[in-house]
């Protein structure tokens, strides 16, 4: 027996929990975002399109297609992606975390847990780090949804962004665009 063949034995010997991490149900999750304009006026806006994994070894990814962007304007949807976060050149944002896997598969279905944890954000170019205050809670079929307890307010100008409000700012005649902007998620992740 070849050495190849005794590791693929070797590797379907291995309990299918092995392989297994979680994925994210795109259509059942969301990011959203509140931008305050003029001071006192708020709008909600989100992702349409993202994909995610919680892998076995705790590792968090989510990348949200910054094109999918929706504010319920069709032309404030093709400014924020052309004049804010230029998705010809920046495509993505990219979002990681490592959490306790242990803790996650020891949930029970109705079983929540709290996680504060640093997440790394990218986007624009920029990688920073954000405080992300979460709750953790087991469904049946092997499913986890993640809802932040908190927002997670992220400045702008950490990411080389406040340009592109300027930008958006001016073309829509307003004398102020916040660059601090709350964002909460709801992530449903499936065991595979």
């Amino acid at each position: 027996m070849s050495l190849k063949s005794l590791a693929l034995l070797s590797l379907l010997a291995l309990p299918v929990s092995a392989f297994a991490d979680w994925q994210l149900a795109g259509d059942d999750s969301s990011v959203n975002f509140v931008s305050v304009k003029k001071n006192t006026i708020s709008e909600v806006h989100h992702f349409k399109s993202m994909s995610g994994t919680i892998g076995d070894d705790g590792k968090a990814q989510l990348t949200i297609e910054l094109a999918s962007v929706e504010t319920n304007i069709p032309i404030r949807n093709e400014r924020m992606q052309q004049m804010l976060f230029e998705t010809t050149r920046f495509a993505e944002a990219n979002i990681t975390a490592q959490v306790d896997a242990a803790k996650l598969k020891a949930l029970k279905p109705g079983q929540s847990m709290t996680v504060v944890t640093d997440v790394t954000v990218e986007i624009h170019g920029e990688q920073q780090t954000e405080k992300a205050d979460m709750q953790v809670t087991a469904l049946e079929g092997g499913q986890l949804l993640v809802t932040s307890n908190a927002p997670i307010p992220v400045n702008a100008g950490n990411y080389k962004l406040l340009e592109g409000i300027d930008k958006l700012r001016e073309v829509a005649g307003l004398d102020s665009i916040s660059p601090i902007v709350p964002v909460t998620v709801k992530l449903l992740f499936t065991k595979q």
